[in-house]
């Protein structure tokens, strides 16, 4: 059974910076392209940034230069390093999971930056 759990959200002031981290359990994470997600109040959760299995990597231009996505395949793990955090950067955050033709989500994290 495959399982995504965040970790690392919380309320930061802007201009501050919060570093996610999502953990994977079960097989072929090596193999699985990942990604972040976001998803503000009121609105549709949108794409955050990705990677693929080769570390190739892609970002919504909301957040390009701000922020840094990486992974670690010997601990089945994703990160998403924020920088010069926004308040419009407040949303619930999901890890995201692509295998083949299966997709997978965590249950998310909040992410609360004040002006």
């Amino acid at each position: 059974q495959v399982q995504l759990v965040e970790s690392g959200g919380g309320s930061v002031q802007a201009g501050g910076s919060l570093r996610l981290s999502c953990v994977v359990s079960g097989s072929d994470f090596s193999r699985s392209a990942m990604g972040w997600y976001r998803q503000a109040p009121g609105k549709q959760r949108e794409l955050v940034a990705r990677i693929s299995t080769t570390g190739s990597t892609n970002y919504a231009d909301s957040v390009k230069g701000r922020f840094t996505i990486s992974r670690d395949n010997a601990k089945n793990r994703v990160y998403l390093q924020m920088n010069s955090l926004k308040s419009e950067d407040t949303a619930v955050y999901y890890c995201n999971r692509r295998f083949r033709n299966d997709e997978y989500w965590g249950q998310g994290t909040q992410v609360t930056v004040s002006s």
